[in-house]
């Protein structure tokens, strides 16, 4: 096992931020900290750093001794999916709040996905599943040395709805707006009172939007929210990284690391080679074949690659108006479309391929589905021809209705997905379908999702966050917030509707199977393959570090120094 020669550590600031100074009997300023709640603008500084960040990881400003023999500190580079750590803003941003080590729930999944008491640790419901009772677990406290209480988890719940409505959180989605929170402080227990039944309203608590914030004393919550994980924020810089340092209060036994320096790489090549110059301690998402193979065969790194619930997926926007509404042209593209090779070759391996919007993965009856679009582009343009969908100028693309087709196509640079976007390009051409490519970063995506600005948007989502798939799946459910693509199936919508009052399990995976079978059917997604995701550290520095199935605490759980 390598010795590292290096020391890495992180320049620390000499306080947190000013919102956790605050004092758990004083005042804040809830206005504020609303206020706060939006990304910051960069200043000329930090873009200016973000610039040539990958090519100067090992910075001076990066770099100083450990305090004590004893004091760990990890750099980890990781992709910059969204600005800040507010799990009000984005589902991006209340993934990076829990990644990061900051943010808890009530409940959380271990690795078999099963649901584990957590800030919450014990619960009863009702037999109609509208009242649910939840224990606040005794002797846990923020990071600024507050208490947890009820009436903290209802506040946070609170200004999750009142802030999250204008972001992409959709807080809707795991918990009714309508709800009913009631707060029994002698008995230490807030009550959720639904509007409707919730099948299990504990798996939906799980996910990072329903994190639970300190609002009374949080004052930015974009770079420093007060939680109650292992780590507390302290420093922050848009485009460039965060710093996250041990939470002296944490309740859950011993924090391994005294801080963790997170740096924004979005290069996968450039995240093999600072770890190769020892510049990073651990990296995640190493996408590029070649790297992670020279890494596989170097004994003094660890690589773990695990097969996992999370998909590749285009949405395609089918609005009316828009020009995949076209039901043909849809059926066409994906006819076109080689996952196989794009799978195994393009991304080498790190994608399963599959047509389905579920993995086979998970036990939902992908066995039983029919695919009416196998690859063939022969037949994909002989549809296209019979439909009148032709190139009538001879310049190579086709036309509909009249107009030149070219579609937009938005991702971003991550998991593999501008790879597949650009094969996906080039094998549309082949068929006479334009393509207008636009690579952004996972903020810019996002934003293209919420103001419908795309013909086709592609992104990795994982299928099960709240343990089973209805929460990704309403984003083809005709009346949800978070149906980007316009898409509306009655039958669709009304199975949805029987899966939240269904309890039997072989009854939810029947009704699951078939609407699978009409998003297929219908065209309405476009399944670039399952992700199998990849972590890989300096064995001198991490004696093991794993992944996941449920991608949830990267930082909390997985990543332990060596023995």
């Amino acid at each position: 096992m390598r010795k590292s020669n290096k020391v890495t550590a992180v320049l620390l600031s000499g306080m947190l931020a000013a919102g956790m100074l605050a004092g758990c009997g004083g005042s804040g300023d809830s206005s504020s900290a609303a206020s706060d709640s939006s990304a910051s603008t960069s200043s000329a500084a930090s873009e200016e750093k973000a610039a040539n960040r990958e090519g100067e990881v090992n910075q001076e400003a990066y770099q100083t001794n450990h305090a004590t023999a004893t004091d760990k500190i990890l750099t980890f580079g990781i992709q910059e999916y969204s600005i800040g750590v507010d799990p009000a803003q984005e589902i991006n941003t209340a993934w990076n709040c829990s990644r990061y080590g900051l943010g808890e729930c009530l409940f959380r999944f271990d690795n078999s996905m099963n649901v584990m008491p957590w800030l919450c640790d014990e619960y009863s419901v009702n037999d109609e599943h509208t009242e649910w009772v939840f224990h606040i677990r005794e002797g846990v406290k923020f990071s600024d040395g507050c208490d947890l209480t009820p009436a903290a988890v209802k506040a946070s719940i609170e200004r999750l709805f009142e802030v999250g409505k204008d972001g992409s959180s959709k807080p809707g989605t795991f918990l009714s707006e309508e709800a009913e929170l009631i707060v029994d402080e002698k008995a230490n227990t807030l009550t959720i009172v639904t509007p409707e039944p919730v099948v299990d309203l504990t798996k939906n608590l799980c996910h990072p939007v329903m994190t639970v914030i300190d609002t009374e004393h949080t004052e930015n919550y974009v770079e420093a929210p007060i939680c109650t994980g292992p780590y507390a924020a302290s420093e922050f810089t848009e485009h460039v990284g965060m710093t996250v340092v041990r939470n002296e209060n944490y309740w859950n036994g011993e924090v391994p690391y005294a801080s963790i320096e997170l740096i924004y790489m979005g290069d996968a090549s450039a995240k093999a080679m600072a770890l190769q110059a020892d510049q990073v301690d651990l990296v995640e998402n190493i996408t590029n074949i070649a790297d992670l193979d020279s890494l596989r065969d170097n004994e003094n790194y660890t690589v773990t690659i695990a097969p996992g619930i999370r998909t590749g997926i285009c949405h395609l926007n089918v609005a009316e108006g828009k020009t995949l509404s076209n039901d043909t042209l849809r059926h066409a593209i994906i006819k076109a479309i080689d996952f196989d090779t794009m799978c195994s070759v393009t991304v080498g391996g790190l994608y399963t391929s599959g047509f389905s919007v579920l993995p086979s993965t998970l036990d939902y009856g992908y066995e039983n589905l029919e695919n009416p679009d196998p690859y063939d582009p022969e037949e994909a343009m002989r549809i296209l021809d019979e439909a009148g969908i032709v190139d009538t100028n001879g310049d190579g693309n086709r036309e509909l209705e009249g107009e030149e087709i070219m579609l937009k196509y938005v991702t971003y640079p991550n998991r593999c997905l501008d790879v597949f976007a650009e094969a996906v390009q080039h094998q549309l051409s082949e068929i006479g379908i334009g393509v207008d490519l636009i690579i952004s970063d996972g903020a810019g995506q996002w934003d293209s999702y919420q103001s419908s600005d795309f013909d086709i948007n592609s992104s990795n989502w994982n299928t099960a966050a709240t343990g089973d798939p209805c929460e990704y799946m309403n984003a083809w459910l005709g009346d949800c917030e978070a149906n980007y693509s316009g898409y509306n199936n009655e039958e669709y919508n009304e199975l949805f509707a029987k899966l939240q009052k269904t309890y039997d399990n072989d009854e939810r995976r029947d009704i699951i199977q078939r609407m699978q079978q009409i998003l297929i059917d219908d065209a309405a997604a476009i399944p670039l393959g399952y992700y199998n995701s990849s972590m890989i550290s300096n064995n001198a520095i991490v004696g093991g570090a794993a992944i996941n199935t449920a991608d949830y605490y990267w930082v909390t759980t997985d990543i332990y120094p060596a023995e």
